[in-house]
């Protein structure tokens, strides 16, 4: 285990300071109890050793104060165990909501390069995983120890001759537990692993299942998951096989104690006499006590390290870069944005694939800017730049004359409104869908669903703006999910438009009426307009002709058709039979 790793879950366990200082009380209290129970024993056994000469009432005074032992213990026990479950549980609950924060706050670039099942079981199963470690190691390991160290004090008190026994064997037996617990640490690091691949690949086949039937792919997928399954399978055998040897292998040497105790103590009491055959009982209890907890720590061991290695993948995760902002960054815009210009952009998703090179370009307040371009033309990646969804790796972005970086990125993006070609709708009503938690009347919200034609297909749902739908809007058409997202920036009413194919799956009847309203949302407003129909963006002021990362021709629809060139290869290929 990684000494980074066990610092990251302990600041987490130190936060809880009353908790944690209960833990050890109780369990200090449960270890003495524990031990002082084979004292109470071995004096008992004293009393009643010779033949007629049992001392009956100092046995029952004996057998007492061992019930009131035993029912403190008991007690204390059980506290302990309500601790370390609240304990535990508040740790977890810390973690998971920081994940959740982190990921939140995670750039765009580090989202598309982790795959979200990964990501999903780092943040649930892998946190579950810890859990179980943690309960298991406050209620097993850290108890484990004390009661190590508690029967080694007891058994020097008792007799330090035989103790010597116990202490020459003890090292061979954090030797084979260590020896082991190394090797199973890294294997158990390969199944956290594999097991995000597969979580990752069942989620996408499962997200996708429509587009896996359309093509025919259910057996490839299914040799593919076979394939994922099996290296899972492997991985998971190697760690649990490792880890199991732990336990018989401390077993077999927590037996050579036990045996060397016993034959030790059996001579000191015939050839020397120097202990009582009660002290010999107390020394037996006392080696099975001290075994006990190698034995326990070593059953969960698989546990423990499986744990740890999920905590290392956390940790991974919440030790990557967060999102900078620059120092003193503006955190609200006036949304009275004039111009936005691109001023000698250089961008580029890696170091070996160059995409938009030198680009600029300037677009004043009111303009209708339509992006055009073959498929990985950079028509996307503007947008992105536009967004800050990526950062210009040189050159700059100026709204008004303003560096974008000057504002936060929350304050930037609150002067824009984009509908997408894919749809994003969650569970609730679709009130709460248009909405999004911002306080619009009922009003604002029917006005703003008549605006793109929604309004009377949300009347005939069951039960109108306050019907449930399904998550991603499962019971709804793709029309009818693209008009709600439609609908949202209806209702923000944005300074700036960004528009993807928006109305991609709406019919040609709505498709008309739905344009005709973006035409007077649009109304001294700047948009842009990615679009894959030519036919949608005739209106518009300014057409980029994209390829390759550069704009290669400009112009509006009609001299661009005049020009002949690129555009118009676009526009008649759209055309052809």
């Amino acid at each position: 285990m990684k000494k980074s790793t066990f610092s990251f879950l302990m600041k987490y366990v130190f936060k809880r300071g009353f908790l944690f200082v209960a833990s050890v009380f109780l369990a200090t209290i449960v270890v003495i109890g524990t031990l002082s129970i084979p004292i109470l024993t071995g004096k008992g056994v004293d009393m009643a050793v010779e033949m007629g000469k049992v001392d009956f009432i100092g046995l029952k005074s004996l057998i007492i104060t061992t019930l009131i032992v035993i029912g403190i213990t008991i007690i204390a026990q059980l506290f302990l165990s309500l601790v370390n479950n609240r304990l535990t549980a508040e740790v977890v609950y810390e973690i998971r909501r920081d994940v959740m924060k982190k990921i939140q706050s995670l750039p765009i670039s580090f989202i598309d390069s982790h795959s979200q099942g990964d990501l999903v079981t780092r943040m649930i199963a892998d946190v579950e995983t810890l859990s179980d470690g943690l309960l298991m190691g406050f209620t097993q390991v850290f108890t484990g120890v004390l009661t190590i160290a508690g029967t080694l004090i007891f058994m020097l008190i008792l007799n330090w001759k035989i103790t010597l026994v116990v202490v020459f064997v003890t090292p061979l037996s954090f030797f084979v537990a260590g020896f082991i617990s190394k090797r199973t640490y890294s294997l158990f690091q390969v199944q956290s692993k594999a097991r995000g691949e597969q979580v990752s690949f069942v989620n996408e086949m499962v997200g996708n299942q429509k587009i896996v039937r359309a093509f025919g792919k259910e057996e490839e997928n299914l040799k593919k998951f076979v394939e994922i399954n099996e290296n899972f399978k492997t991985a998971s055998l190697k760690a649990t096989f490792y880890s199991s040897l732990t336990n018989p292998c401390t077993r077999f040497v927590n037996s050579i104690v036990y045996a060397g105790v016993a034959v030790f103590g059996a001579l000191a009491i015939v050839g020397f006499n120097s202990i009582t055959v009660g002290e010999l009982t107390c020394f037996l209890a006392y080696a099975s006590q001290y075994t006990k907890p190698f034995n326990e720590i070593s059953g969960v061991i698989t546990e423990f390290q499986n744990a740890l290695a999920c905590a290392d993948r956390i940790k991974e995760l919440l030790d990557e870069k967060e999102i900078e902002e620059k120092e003193n960054a503006k955190t609200e815009s006036d949304k009275d944005i004039n111009d936005i210009e691109f001023k000698n952009v250089f961008f580029s998703y890696t170091e070996e694939k160059k995409l938009i090179e030198d680009f600029s370009l300037k677009v004043t307040k009111g303009k209708k800017v339509a992006i055009v371009g073959p498929t990985g033309c950079g028509k996307t990646t503007l947008i992105n730049l536009l967004m800050r969804f990526y950062d210009v790796k040189s050159g700059e972005i100026l709204i008004d004359n303003e560096n974008i970086t000057d504002y936060t990125r929350e304050a930037y993006r609150d002067n824009f409104g984009m509908v997408l070609q894919e749809t994003w709708l969650r569970k609730g009503t679709i009130k709460e869908n248009i909405v999004l938690g911002q306080n619009y009347s009922d009003e604002a919200v029917i006005n703003a669903c008549k605006s793109c034609h929604a309004h009377n297909f949300i009347m005939r749902l069951p039960k109108g703006y306050d019907t449930e739908i399904a998550e991603d809007g499962g019971n709804l058409s793709n029309g009818q999910k693209q008009l709600l997202c439609i609908a949202r920036v209806m209702l923000i009413n944005p300074p700036i438009l960004i528009l993807d194919e928006a109305t991609s799956s709406i019919d040609t009847r709505t498709e008309i009426k739905v344009q005709d309203a973006f035409s007077k949302l649009m109304d001294g407003k700047t948009s842009f307009i990615v679009a894959h129909r030519l036919s949608t963006i005739k209106s518009a002021d300014v057409i980029l002709v994209m390829k390759d990362g550069n704009i290669i021709e400009q112009g509006n629809h009609e001299s661009l058709l005049k020009q002949k060139g690129f555009y118009y290869e676009l526009y008649q290929s759209q055309w052809a039979n």
